[in-house]
């Protein structure tokens, strides 16, 4: 399947049991959920959905039940987080078995790699597999910063297609969409930044909340990208304070609360993170309650 890079793809919350493993049964009703609400694609294993912390069985378990859940309906892309290049480069080609349409790929874990060792890293993972890359630019959470000079060298590799980018700098996406035009797709990773990309010309946003409010996020950026602004503003700001929170160090228990709340999904978490608790977890149950209601103002 070729993916257009156009729509909400969230970034899928992995659902797990309360002794940790994983609830493969509610992982497939949430992603059946976010289709019948119209997301463009699906990504499993991002930050969002826990990568780093799930064991490499888990991981391809996650992976072939996407693939057998969605059977075709949208492109199922797997992150791809490992803390060494051959590890990295293993889990690609084993994705590309699996079945699976693209690869998200972070930069190594734990190491900040200078720009020499970034490029040396992304070129070998992109040779070990042939499906299409879209590559995390997360330097808040990373400490590497795939800029536009950087990803010039990488595009060299055909199959590095697209960048989601979470700099949190909104001038870079008109750079890198200035300098690179056709040939790379920027997709915006930043909840709360989605409408301003949108203004510059970006039709496809990773998400972290759309597992939430999936037909929310879906509207606001097809009015964004119809030219709606008028509508998209007020839309954006009912859900603005919920995006707020996809955006700190405790976004997967923001998230997997919202989603609680919603769906009656599960809200736990693998250490070592620890569910919410106390004042913070009143503080996003608030939160995501007078998003519902304003939703609900809206027509939702």
């Amino acid at each position: 399947m070729s993916i257009q890079w156009q729509g909400v793809f969230p970034a899928v919350t992995t659902k797990l049991n309360p002794d940790f493993s994983l609830d493969l049964n509610a992982l497939r009703q949430g992603l059946e959920r976010l289709i019948a609400n119209g997301v463009g694609g699906v990504v499993m294993m991002g930050m969002v959905g826990e990568n780093a912390q799930l064991s490499p069985d888990e991981k391809l378990t996650v992976l072939r039940t996407a693939v057998e859940t969605v059977r075709g309906r949208v492109p199922v892309i797997s992150g791809v987080a490992e803390t060494g290049t051959a590890r990295a480069a293993a889990f690609a080609q084993e994705a590309a078995t699996i079945g699976v349409n693209g690869l998200m790929v972070f930069p190594g874990l734990t190491y900040k790699s200078d720009n020499r060792e970034t490029v040396a890293f992304y070129r070998t993972v992109a040779q070990a597999s042939p499906l299409p890359i879209l590559l995390y630019n997360n330097p808040r959470g990373y400490g590497v910063d795939l800029t536009p000079d950087v990803v010039a060298e990488l595009l060299e590799e055909p199959t590095i297609v697209a960048i989601k980018e979470e700099s949190y700098d909104t001038t870079r996406v008109t750079d890198l969409i200035t300098r690179f035009g056709d040939r790379l797709a920027v997709v915006c990773g930043v909840d709360d930044l989605v409408l301003e990309s949108a203004a510059l010309g970006v039709t496809a946003w990773v998400s972290g909340m759309a597992n939430a409010v999936p037909k929310a996020s879906v509207d606001l950026l097809r009015l964004a990208a119809e030219g709606d602004f008028v509508r998209a503003r007020k839309l954006y700001a009912a859900l603005t304070p919920l995006f707020h929170l996809d955006t700190v160090v405790k976004l997967v228990q923001h998230i997997k609360l919202a989603e609680h709340l919603i769906t009656g999904s599960a809200e736990t978490v693998k250490p070592p993170r620890l569910d919410l608790a106390g004042a913070e977890r009143e503080r996003t149950i608030a939160i995501t309650k007078q998003t519902l209601a304003d939703l609900s103002a809206l027509g939702y």
